[in-house]
């Protein structure tokens, strides 16, 4: 076939995989695609390996499944009429989803069209001259073990394919695991170090083996009791964490919330990430999934507002209070940042459209802002925008106020639009239109405070070595320091590592997989009770599974589903 043909199709997303095993070529018209470079070509063929990234970490996928799983995100069925979703949500929150939800199946589907697309480059990447192709096959491959380690993490299986024609075998377990400890090991010398975020680099695959290997007791053994972390795992964790902070590539932020701007991109604690830039059209919606329908953060577009979807449930708020108090959890710059202050005359507050940001973190109570009526925004007789305290009129409940309850449940009550403490974590873009598009801020897979954090549970969990382990959370946490640092540590632990991640990293969907490490995610908070350790990974989709049934006992659902 025409190399350039085969970068033609792979640009154009053509290559999906039926079930789990076609990985078929759709061949076009070989006339259509004549007079590209090597380079355009070899362009073309690496560009869809990447593709897949921002559908996968959308909001209702892979965030879904890691974050509303666990304590930190709850979604009710919003006043009876809003995120219903034949239950989805509330059961996937309760751990009683199945084969046939939806967001599963829609992540499951994204990340192996991903994998689909690393396969079809590394076949076809060798057929060109440029030099750049070395690059970029190592990328390509090194996507197609990153590919598999989220089907590990998420789904307990991994699929091994390297030629077109053939079947993939599936591997599990110990297996699993080795096969992709070789395939990042294989690829990191040809990986370039200053290509950014958004595209795979040395500092991202010493990342990621961090990572597997940090999670290697939990994917050999997937349902035991007490998980054995050996020895030399934690070793090589250390190992790829040194090489990360030692390289002096990357650095943690001062300011916690620059990290999650708009234009993080060029963040220089971002070590792997989905990008979102304006130019690749970016559209993630992880700024307004969480705000109420009456928050409109962008006095230039009226349109643009929440949805009143997933806020924090108070189990997980209560480990802010439980380890600030007597003090409120605000004093930990990572909590909350308040970019609007609160008026003390909120009916006469006028403020200049440059000036006007919405507050950042997690949201508790009264909610000031932009005033909407009749599909515009009031103004002040200056011609500034009017901010007063918000009351849900979109939602035809002009005399309840957005005032964000601790409680939120599926109860009626707890149901209501006004319940839960909410997340703006990321920025919302100053260019949504909507609120549902255009989300430009990079979706963050790696960071450099994670390395700290590996590095110290791996010290913790081979030696007990408090003190290193210690000293590596109090330097992320010193390190926010634009405003007054959070208080240093004075010891540390497992437990107490766990609470600092959830400080850390909330909402990033890591929650879901440090649970199942820390032994936590068989627990009880609030609406969940299942303690059932198969739900530790998810099921198959069972419209994979029908569609490898013409190979008997390919694809066997996991246990319990």
């Amino acid at each position: 076939m025409n190399k350039k043909l085969i970068s033609i199709l792979a640009l154009a997303g053509l290559f999906v995989i039926n079930g789990c095993t076609n990985l078929a070529e759709h061949v076009l018209d070989e006339a259509s695609v004549q007079g590209l470079s090597d380079r355009q070509a070899a362009d073309g063929i690496i560009a869809p390996v990447y593709a897949r990234l921002p559908d996968i970490f959308q909001h209702t996928n892979y965030f879904a499944i890691q974050e509303i799983s666990t304590d930190e995100a709850i979604l009710p069925y919003r006043g009876g009429t809003d995120w219903g979703d034949n239950g989805i949500y509330l059961a996937m929150h309760q751990h009683t989803h199945t084969s046939t939800d939806p967001n599963i199946r829609n992540t499951w589907q994204f990340i192996l069209q991903g994998l689909s697309r690393a396969i079809i480059a590394t076949n076809t990447l060798p057929t060109l001259n440029d030099p750049v192709t070395k690059t970029y096959l190592a990328e390509a491959r090194g996507m197609r073990a990153y590919y598999n380690l989220l089907t590990l993490d998420l789904f307990g299986l991994v699929f091994v394919k390297d030629d077109l024609g053939a079947t993939s075998s599936i591997l599990r377990g110990e297996q699993a695991v080795d096969y992709l400890k070789n395939e990042f090991l294989a690829v990191e010398p040809n990986l370039e170090t200053t290509v950014g975020p958004g595209r795979l680099t040395k500092g991202a695959v010493w990342g990621l083996l961090a990572r597997l290997y940090l999670n290697a007791a939990v994917y050999r053994d997937r349902y035991a009791a007490q998980f054995t972390f050996k020895s030399e795992d934690m070793d090589k964790v250390v190992e790829y964490c040194d090489k990360i902070i030692s390289s002096g590539q990357y650095q943690l932020s001062k300011d916690y919330f620059a990290i999650f701007n708009s234009d993080n991109h060029d963040n220089k604690e971002l070590i792997f990430a989905v990008d979102q830039r304006a130019d690749l059209n970016g559209h993630n919606r992880m700024a307004y999934f969480s705000l109420s329908g009456d928050q409109f953060p962008i006095p230039a577009y009226p349109n643009a507002n929440g949805t009143d979807g997933p806020g924090i449930t108070p189990d997980y708020y209560r480990t802010w209070v439980n380890a600030y108090a007597p003090a409120d959890p605000s004093v930990d710059p990572r909590f909350y940042k308040q970019n609007l202050r609160i008026y003390s005359n909120p009916a006469d507050s006028c403020v200049a459209e440059a000036d006007f940001n919405i507050n950042r973190g997690i949201l508790r109570g009264q909610q000031y802002g932009l005033i909407r009526r009749n599909g515009v925004f009031l103004k002040c007789p200056d011609g500034k925008f009017k901010v007063a305290k918000l009351y849900h009129d979109t939602r035809n409940r002009p005399t309840q106020a957005v005032d964000f309850t601790e409680q939120i449940d599926f109860t009626v009550a707890g149901s209501n639009y006004n319940t839960g403490y909410r997340v703006e974590k990321y920025e919302f873009s100053k260019k949504s239109v909507s609120g549902r598009n255009f989300g430009e801020a990079d979706i963050i897979i790696l960071r450099l405070a994670d390395i700290y954090m590996m590095r110290a549970e791996a010290k913790l969990r081979k030696s007990n070595d408090a003190a290193s382990a210690l000293a590596d959370v109090n330097v992320v946490r010193a390190a926010r320091n634009v405003t007054t640092p959070p208080p240093a540590l004075s010891s540390m632990s497992l437990d107490l590592l766990f609470r600092e991640r959830g400080f850390e990293f909330y909402w990033e969907m890591l929650r879901r997989t440090d649970m199942i490490r820390f032994g936590k995610y068989e627990g009880t908070w609030t609406e969940k009770t299942n303690t059932d350790k198969f739900k530790r990974i998810f099921p198959i989709p069972q419209t994979a599974v029908d569609g490898a049934s013409n190979l008997p006992g390919y694809l066997k659902q996991n246990d319990s589903y």
